[in-house]
């Protein structure tokens, strides 16, 4: 047995189990401290940006929108997946805001990265903080989009909602008590393009090589 906190756990196999549009499944056999192995399912996701858009009067921008593995709608940051071949975080995010929100921004920088749940998932998602914003017209893509409902809330009142768990979105609860962090004086943001190390990368590859 290693010591705590210096084993390395290398995979000695791995099955793919399916693809999908959106993620896909393998299975690893993972190597553990005491030389047994161990089956992990992984869930690959492509990678995501989810955008905290906050106007001259501190109000944030948010969608409410069905999602159907909790089986109701949920007040979320207007978000995308990273679906382009070889597009930047921001760009995907500058997309995603126009599609969802009618908004743009000139101003960007990144809040958060946020993994959704690390235990199976290699899902995770950046959030970035856009402001002195403009209104465009929507770019409505399909009927799921069609269906969102969008509404501004003051910044103050999205903190109480995620506290009181009416926001329950990972990356949009984690986006506005970071961006009241950052709008107080709290910390400072980082760069819009700032280094993302746990930005998925895999599935991206799998879908091209395909």
């Amino acid at each position: 047995m290693t010591k705590p906190g210096t084993h390395e756990f290398t995979v000695a196999g791995s099955e793919v189990v399916h693809i999908g549009r959106v993620v896909g499944l393998r299975i690893d056999d993972v190597v553990m401290p005491g030389g047994g192995t161990a089956r992990r399912e992984v869930v690959e996701h492509l990678g995501a940006v989810a955008i905290l858009a906050l106007d001259a009067d501190c109000a944030v921008t948010l969608v409410h929108q069905y999602r159907h593995p909790l089986g109701r709608r949920l007040w979320e940051l207007p978000a995308g997946l990273i679906d382009h071949p070889g597009e930047e975080p921001v760009v995907a995010a500058r997309r995603e805001l126009v599609e969802e929100a009618g908004l743009t921004a000139r101003d960007w920088v990144t809040l958060v990265d946020v993994a959704a749940s690390p235990g199976f998932t290699d899902e995770v998602v950046r959030v970035f903080l856009a402001r002195e914003l403009s209104e465009v017209d929507r770019e409505v893509l399909g009927e799921e989009e069609a269906d969102l409902v969008v509404r501004r809330f003051p910044l103050a009142e999205a903190v109480r909602m995620a506290l009181a768990g009416e926001l329950v979105n990972g990356a949009t609860v984690s986006g506005v008590l970071a961006a009241h962090a950052v709008v107080t004086g709290a910390v400072g943001a980082r760069p819009a393009d700032a280094p993302w190390q746990d930005r998925p990368t895999r599935f991206a590859r799998r879908l091209a090589e395909a």
